[in-house]
């Protein structure tokens, strides 16, 4: 099987969904015929036409409404945000309207809300952010976080026959670097289960939590740590972030004693507080030490190369933390 990149993966997931399914069609800033912002959708204007691919004005708003509307119509729209950051103007209609719409009137509102998040490619303030926390007390919404090339291509075709909203995070910096060996489209079909956790790397003596560019980060550290110091980690990729695998993190953390959880996102308010929130409660009798945070620091994502460096988590932070909880 050939390798394909995550970019590769997602485009795939897109295109077999929008040829199982005529009701789902595409729209957003430049998805038709310039194919998108990082050419996600290319070629899908001439293979799918207009009326499934469809270019839309600069209005993340208007984008987000017209998919809810055909959503209750029907079909089931990927409303393409052409980078994340900006979905904070559809941020009314998201909360206030999509996630609501079920339960406010039985109307199922099958759309997907993707976009490229996440530093690491110096994009500075405006299109480097991580807005998951933003929604994660919303009821009524999904939100998925792939950081495999399988997973972003089960992840979408999940996404787009799920029944509610789904937020679908990926992050820019995984776009060309993560290659994977996939099966062709004609065989197997990958479709990866929205709300389960996936076990990245096995160990002992440490969990890490994580999600999203970190995974990698995190798997970096955990070679240098066996190699060096002799400690095993054990790292646990959420994919899900909303509903969040409860189960699979009561887990790790019964089989290892000591967790580390580790985003990209700020530290105040973001989803590591949750995450030690809900260990605290289903399994603080199995901690050998306190739940440790690292996170990127609480200020707007600089351009300047290394000042980006050092305000994101890199893998020397999760060595350095790594190393002190696991003396505690």
């Amino acid at each position: 099987m050939p390798e394909i990149t995550y970019l590769e993966a997602l485009r795939q997931g897109l295109w077999e969904e929008m040829e199982r399914d005529e009701r789902v069609f595409i729209l957003g800033e430049d998805v038709g015929l310039y194919g998108g912002a990082f050419k996600v959708t290319e070629g899908f204007h001439k293979r799918f036409g207009e009326s499934r691919v469809i270019d839309t004005p600069i209005s993340e708003a208007a984008i987000v409404g017209a998919a809810a509307g055909a959503a209750h119509m029907g079909m089931r729209p990927v409303a393409e945000m052409q980078f994340i950051d900006f979905i904070s103007c559809a941020y009314d209609m998201l909360t206030n309207y999509v996630a609501t719409a079920r339960y406010r009137a039985g109307l199922a509102t099958p759309i997907v809300v993707r976009g490229p998040c996440g530093g690491y490619v110096r994009g500075g303030p405006f299109h480097s952010q991580n807005p998951e926390a933003a929604f994660l007390h919303t009821p009524g919404l999904k939100i998925v976080y792939p950081a495999t090339a399988r997973d972003a291509k089960g992840l979408i075709k999940s996404s787009i026959r799920d029944d509610d909203p789904v937020i679908y995070l990926e992050h820019k910096w995984l776009y060309r670097r993560i290659k994977e060996q996939l099966p062709p489209s004609e065989g197997e079909e990958i479709l990866t289960p929205i709300g389960e956790a996936r076990l990245a790397r096995e160990g002992t003596d440490l969990s890490i939590i994580t999600y999203g560019a970190t995974v990698w980060k995190s798997l970096e550290a955990a070679e240098q740590l066996e190699q060096e110091d002799g400690v095993s980690i054990e790292i646990l990729d959420l994919r899900t972030l909303l509903p969040m695998d409860d189960a699979a993190i009561v887990r790790t953390v019964q089989k290892t004693n000591k967790v580390l959880i580790v985003h990209e996102d700020t530290r105040t308010g973001g989803v590591a507080g949750e995450i030690a929130a809900r260990i605290n409660e289903r399994a603080f009798e199995w901690l050998d030490g306190p739940i440790m945070r690292v996170t990127a620091h609480d200020v707007p994502l600089p351009y300047a190369p290394t000042l980006e460096d050092f305000v994101l988590p890199q893998t020397e932070d999760i060595v350095k933390a790594v190393r002190w909880l696991a003396a505690y």
